[in-house]
């Protein structure tokens, strides 16, 4: 079920700012995050002009993009270039936008239109025409518009990245009541990817949506980082192994490297392929600088691929052989991982911090108040904690900071608890 079209509020005031100026706008964004929805959306009733690419050879391409916006053209003529294509568009009068999606697909067969782009931009765009680009491809948008020897670099007045959206988004398209547990359950199989939520049945349980989307007959996001990892031009075994090996825990590229019988060496240029497509995230520990430190973890960042790798692959087979209180568990300790990344964003500059046989979920920096240079030491539990249970973790930590390198480069500290109650403060949005 297609869900109505819900927040976006930023995303849509940034479009309205572009078609005002004109120029080039870049819209970029993993696969099924909503780039689509949102430009079509705003361009509808703005009659602008929009054709998604395909992938196939650039006659091809060029005579399927003609034809999506040709009755909107006063023109007979049939364009067999991208030149004449956009000498068409330059012909019509007023102010008027057209957005080519899934630009990258283009650039793959014709590697010329970027610069062929770039000439039309700097000398026959029509005056306040807003020419849109958007991808799927982290990586790919990337090279076209911020690599500096690119023809587009410097041409775009903005690039809009389209993140996956917030937990109370999610709450209010699906009409779940965000202080209920079981809703950021399902939330942690599903992240923040509109499509995903159309699965999501309010009078549904976690493990119904857990059947629905991985472990049920031809599940639908069965494929899912295959496809991920082909937009963004990362192929072969090497990367879905890398991502089973750090779903099965390996965080440390060491770790990798032993699960996977290779050197250490041989994965770091993939590690940064997957860092720059946005699949994995990379933790170094709080205060130490990336440059120096080679205490480096890795984690899976969306929340789906997240489940994908750490619950589905794993257990797959055995899914279906399992108690329901076994079922439960495998979704609390995943939805567990989401929520302490969760807590974790709410303060800018946290991040978790370990040393030896010591980790603390997060610390960070309070710089308010007369103690500038305090710190403030948190730990994250997925569950209701009682009073009793809130004073043994604090007097933990208290122990625990004792020993703690960081201890000596802050005057004061605060220990912090925070468990489920959280959600009591998340409001829809």
């Amino acid at each position: 079920m297609e869900l109505a079209f819900t927040n976006r509020i930023a995303e849509l005031k940034e479009l309205e700012s572009a078609a005002t100026a004109g120029g080039l706008l870049v819209v970029f964004g993993r696969r099924r995050v909503g780039k689509t929805r949102l430009l079509t959306h705003w361009m509808g009733p703005r009659q602008g002009l929009y054709s998604q690419a395909i992938e196939g050879a650039k006659e091809i391409q060029l005579e399927q993009v003609f034809r999506d916006i040709q009755d909107r053209l006063t023109t007979s003529l049939v364009p067999k270039s991208w030149g004449e294509l956009l000498e068409l568009l330059a012909m019509r009068k007023g102010q008027s936008m057209f957005c080519l999606d899934e630009f990258p697909y283009l650039v793959a067969s014709d590697p010329s239109l970027p610069s062929i782009l770039q000439r039309w931009l700097d000398h026959h765009r029509p005056k306040n025409f807003l020419l849109i680009l958007a991808g799927s491809s982290t990586r790919m948008m990337n090279n076209l518009f911020l690599n500096r020897s690119a023809p587009l670099y410097g041409r775009a007045r903005k690039l809009l990245h389209i993140e996956p959206m917030s937990y109370g988004a999610f709450c209010a398209a699906r009409r779940l009541n965000p202080a209920d547990q079981e809703s950021f359950t399902r939330f942690a199989m599903v992240g923040g990817v509109p499509k995903y939520w159309e699965f999501v049945e309010a009078k549904a349980s976690a493990i119904d949506l857990a059947d629905e989307l991985f472990f049920g007959f031809a599940p639908y996001l069965d494929q899912e980082p295959s496809r991920v990892l082909r937009d963004e031009g990362i192929s072969g075994v090497n990367a879905i192994s890398v991502l089973e090996a750090i779903g099965r825990g390996a965080e440390k590229s060491s770790e990798m490297a032993a699960r996977l019988g290779t050197v250490q060496t041989n994965l770091s240029r993939l590690l940064q392929q997957l860092l720059d497509a946005s699949v994995l995230t990379r933790e170094i520990p709080f205060g130490e600088s990336p440059r120096s430190t080679k205490k480096t973890r890795y984690s899976i960042h969306d929340p789906a691929l997240r489940f994908w790798f750490r619950v589905y692959s794993p257990h797959r087979t055995r899914w279906h052989r399992y108690s329901h209180a076994e079922k439960v568990k495998l979704l609390h300790d995943h939805a567990s991982t989401v929520f302490e990344d969760f807590c974790r964003q709410q303060h800018p500059g946290a991040s978790r911090y370990w040393e030896g046989d010591l980790e603390f979920d997060f610390v960070r920096a309070d710089h308010r108040g007369p103690a500038r240079d305090k710190a403030v030491v948190t730990e994250v539990k997925w569950k209701q904690l009682s009073a009793r249970e809130r004073a043994e973790i604090e007097k933990r930590l208290a122990a625990d900071w004792q020993r703690c390198a960081l201890r000596g480069r802050f005057r004061d500290v605060a220990f912090e608890v925070l468990d489920a109650t959280v959600l009591k403060g998340i409001q829809r949005e």
